[in-house]
C-alpha cells in the first residue's frame, strides 16, 4: 500500500513535543483569528519600493494544481551536463566530521577536508580545475542522511518559536504562479502561527541568514570561507508540495544546492550570451519563453548536491508528492579580476598624475572636433594618433599600479564579510573567551594569570587577521569580533606601532605553529609581552596551554 504524503508542517507537529496542544476554539477566538489574519495577511512587496499593500493569499488548491503531462515528462529527465554517481558513498556523519575537524591543527587544511566531504566523491583539485566557474555538476548519492544534521524543518520551526525572525530581514514568503513571482511579507516578527499558515497556503519560505540562528551552519560556513578566500553565505528554502517559489533567474554567486529533505525538480540553463557568462550582477526574473531549453533537468533527493556557476539560469519546483527543504551555500560574489581592477586603476591613475608629467599634459585643443561618437566614422589620421597616445598611457599606467594595496582593500572587505570563527573546545579554553576569571563567593576569582616570555601563542585562524597600511599608518584588521549577522558590526581594526609590525607578520606567517612570546622580533621584552597581551585580549591569538 502506497504511503500517503504528509506535509512538512504536519510531520513536524508530530515530532515537536514543545508544540502547544490543539484546543477547541471559542467563537471569540475564531473571530479574533479572522481579524488577525485580515490585519497580518499577505502583502505584496514592490521590487523598487517596500510599500506594503494588503492582498489575498494565493489559493492553495490553485497553486498546487499540476498537469499529468508535466508529471509524465519528469520520467524522461535529461542530464546533458556531468553527473557524478555517489552510490555506496555512505560518508561520515556531519557531527562526527565536525568533531574530527577540531583535531586538525591547520584551519586551511580543516576547510579543505570539509569541502572535500561537501562535494564527495569529486576530488577538490579536479573540481576547481574542471568545474568551478565553468559548468554545472550534479552529485546523486542515494543516501538521504548524507547531509543530516546540517539543518532541518524541525530546526526551522524551533527558530521561529525561540528567535526574533523578522519578515524581509530574516525571512521571505514567496510564490510563483502563472509566470508571476510575488513576495508576501507582512511587517514585523515572523511567528509560527502566520508562517505555517502561509506555507499551508502554498507559499515558499526562504530563511535568509541561517548562520545567525544555527550553530552548525555557522560552523560549516565559517570553515568553508577559508577554502574560498571569500565570504560563504547561505539561504534555506522550504517549499510545499506541488509549488514553485521563485521565477527563473541567474545569480552573481557560485551556488551549491544541498538537498536536505524531500525532493525538488530543477532545471538549469546555459547563459544566454557571452555577456551573461560570470555576470557582475544577478538577473531580473525571466519568462519561460526567453531562456531556451535546459541543459540539465533533474529531481534532487535528500543527500544530493547540485552546483552551478554564476550566470547559469535556474529554477526549482516541488513535485506533487513531496515537500522540499534545501540550503544553498554561496560564495565568490564580487571577487573577479575586474572587481580588483576597480580598486587598482583609480589609485594607479592618481599616483601617475602626481608623479608623471605625461599624465598631466593637456589634451589637443581641437580633440572635440575629431573624437567622440559623432566623429567615430571619420577617417582622420588625428584619431589614429589620439588612440595611440591613450594606448601608450594605459600601458604606462601599469607601472604605477598599487596592486598590493588594492589587494589589501579587497581583503578588508572580505574580513568585514567574514563570519567569526567558531572555536573548538581547546581554543575556547586557551583564549580570552574561556578565561576563568569570575565572581564567586563574594569575591573575584582566578584573576592575575599573566603572559610571559615563555608563553606559546598563535593566531586563532590562518585568515583571521591581516596587516594593512593606508600609507600613513599600519592597522591590524581581524574577524574574531565579527557578528554572525552580516555586517551587524563595523570592521574591527586597531593601529599597530611601526616597531610591532615585524612581530605581527612573524605571528601570521608562523601559523599553524605556536611560537613563544620571547621569540617576537621586538625591541624589548616589555614590548613583546605588551603586544601579546593586546592580541590575546582582542581574541586574535590563543595560548598553547590555558593561562
Amino acid at each position: 500500500m502506497e504511503k500517503k504524503h504528509m506535509s512538512a508542517f504536519e510531520l513536524y507537529k508530530t515530532l515537536s513535543p514543545d508544540l502547544p496542544p490543539t484546543a477547541t476554539k471559542s467563537p471569540l477566538q475564531v473571530a479574533n483569528k479572522k481579524k488577525r489574519k485580515k490585519e497580518n495577511g499577505a502583502s505584496k512587496v514592490s521590487p523598487i519600493k517596500a510599500q506594503i499593500k494588503p492582498e489575498r493569499k494565493p489559493e492553495r488548491k490553485k497553486m498546487r494544481k499540476k498537469s499529468a503531462q508535466r508529471e509524465e515528462s519528469l520520467n524522461e529527465i535529461t542530464k546533458d551536463e556531468e553527473c557524478v554517481n555517489g552510490h555506496g558513498e555512505a560518508g561520515e556523519a556531519l557531527d562526527a566530521l565536525l568533531a574530527d575537524l577540531t583535531k586538525v591543527n591547520n584551519s586551511k587544511e580543516r576547510a579543505s577536508k570539509l569541502f572535500q566531504w561537501f562535494i564527495n566523491p569529486i576530488p577538490v583539485k579536479s573540481f576547481f580545475r574542471e568545474t568551478w566557474e565553468k559548468k554545472p555538476i550534479l552529485v546523486q548519492r542515494k543516501n538521504p542522511d548524507y547531509y543530516k544534521g546540517l539543518f532541518s524543518t524541525a530546526e526551522f520551526d524551533r527558530i521561529l518559536r525561540q528567535d526574533e525572525v523578522q519578515y524581509g530581514v530574516n525571512l521571505d514568503v514567496t510564490s510563483y504562479t502563472n509566470g508571476k513571482r510575488e513576495t508576501h511579507n507582512p511587517p514585523g516578527r515572523a511567528l509560527p502561527f502566520t508562517v505555517w499558515d502561509f506555507y499551508e497556503s502554498g507559499c515558499s519560505l526562504r530563511l535568509l541568514n541561517p548562520q545567525a540562528f544555527s550553530s552548525t551552519v555557522w560552523n560549516v560556513l565559517s570553515t568553508l570561507q577559508e577554502q574560498f578566500g571569500s565570504m560563504a553565505g547561505a539561504n534555506v528554502y522550504l517549499t510545499p508540495p506541488g509549488t514553485q517559489g521563485f521565477a527563473p533567474h541567474y545569480d552573481d554567486i557560485e551556488a551549491f544546492v544541498v538537498q536536505l529533505e524531500g525532493k525538488k525538480h530543477w532545471r538549469v540553463y546555459s547563459p544566454r550570451s557571452e555577456d551573461e557568462v560570470l555576470p557582475v550582477l544577478s538577473s531580473t526574473n525571466f519568462n519561460q519563453t526567453n531562456i531556451g531549453k535546459p541543459i540539465l533537468e533533474v529531481v534532487l533527493e535528500a543527500g544530493d548536491l547540485l552546483y552551478f556557476p554564476r550566470g547559469f539560469i535556474h529554477q526549482g519546483d516541488c513535485l506533487p508528492d513531496a515537500h522540499s527543504l534545501h540550503i544553498t551555500v554561496s560564495s565568490f560574489q564580487k571577487n573577479s579580476w575586474g572587481d580588483l581592477l576597480h580598486k587598482v586603476v583609480p589609485a594607479a591613475l592618481e599616483i601617475a598624475m602626481e608623479e608623471d608629467v605625461e599624465f598631466r599634459q593637456g589634451l589637443p585643443l581641437d580633440y572635440l572636433t575629431y573624437m567622440g561618437v559623432q566623429n567615430s566614422d571619420k577617417d582622420d589620421p588625428r584619431r589614429t594618433k589620439f588612440f595611440s597616445r591613450v594606448e601608450h598611457l594605459m600601458k604606462k599606467l601599469t607601472t604605477y599600479a598599487p596592486v598590493d594595496a588594492a589587494v589589501d582593500q579587497k581583503a578588508r572587505v572580505f574580513l568585514h564579510d567574514c563570519l567569526p570563527p567558531m572555536l573548538t573546545p581547546e581554543e575556547l579554553a586557551t583564549s580570552v573567551l574561556g578565561a576563568s576569571a569570575r565572581w564567586e563567593h563574594g569575591q573575584v576569582m582566578d584573576v592575575g594569570a599573566k603572559i610571559t616570555a615563555k608563553t606559546r601563542v598563535r593566531v586563532l585562524r590562518g585568515g583571521c587577521a591581516r596587516l594593512c597600511s593606508d600609507g600613513e599608518a599600519v592597522h591590524l584588521y581581524y574577524t574574531t569580533e565579527n557578528s554572525r549577522v552580516y555586517h551587524k558590526e563595523q570592521l574591527k581594526s586597531f593601529e599597530i606601532k611601526v616597531e610591532h609590525t615585524d612581530a605581527i607578520e612573524f605571528l601570521i606567517h608562523s601559523y599553524p605553529k605556536f611560537v613563544t612570546v620571547g621569540s617576537f622580533p621586538c625591541d624589548s621584552a616589555e614590548d613583546r609581552i605588551t603586544l601579546a597581551e593586546l592580541l590575546f585580549e582582542r581574541g586574535i591569538v590563543h595560548t598553547a596551554d590555558a593561562l
